[in-house]
């Protein structure tokens, strides 16, 4: 997906990425604890601050955003939102590709965790080749295994 493309986040995105954040994630964290919009909004200063997060363009229209974060043996993918309206376009698969080329170019798995309520989320994740190594209350751990 060649008009496809990643921008590192600047400090003026952080109101596009809650409100991204807002729009494709609310209904399953109602579904889990319930919104509470404070707490979310504080919870993503912290998370905005902390992580390297990437805007998500589709011919240079911000849509996404994704955050994914390296250790020594792993690629963690933290976080990765699509506006609605996007969704279902091969977008997220595409972003997806990229992050597990790139762990595969450095032969480490791929690890994230989804909402266990995000049923939709986690057949995504299977279908791209990951698979449940663990579980909380909330969350499934899922992995892909470097090619």
């Amino acid at each position: 997906m060649e008009e496809l493309s990643l921008r590192k986040a600047r400090a003026n995105d952080s109101e596009f990425v809650f409100a991204v954040k807002k729009a494709a994630f609310r209904e399953y964290v109602e579904q889990t604890w319930g919104w509470d919009d404070g707490y979310q909004q504080e919870l993503h200063n912290r998370r905005f601050a902390a992580q390297d997060v990437c805007i998500i363009q589709l011919y240079e229209v911000d849509i996404g955003f994704l955050a994914v974060s390296h250790t020594s043996d792993t690629l963690k993918v933290n976080q990765l939102f699509i506006l609605p309206e996007y969704q279902g376009k091969g977008i997220d698969s595409a972003c997806m590709n990229r992050i597990i080329d790139d762990a595969n170019l450095e032969q480490k798995p791929v690890v994230l965790q989804v909402l266990k309520v995000n049923t939709r989320g986690i057949a995504f994740y299977q279908r791209l080749g990951f698979t449940i190594i663990g579980e909380s209350a909330t969350h499934v751990q899922m992995e892909k295994l470097p090619e």
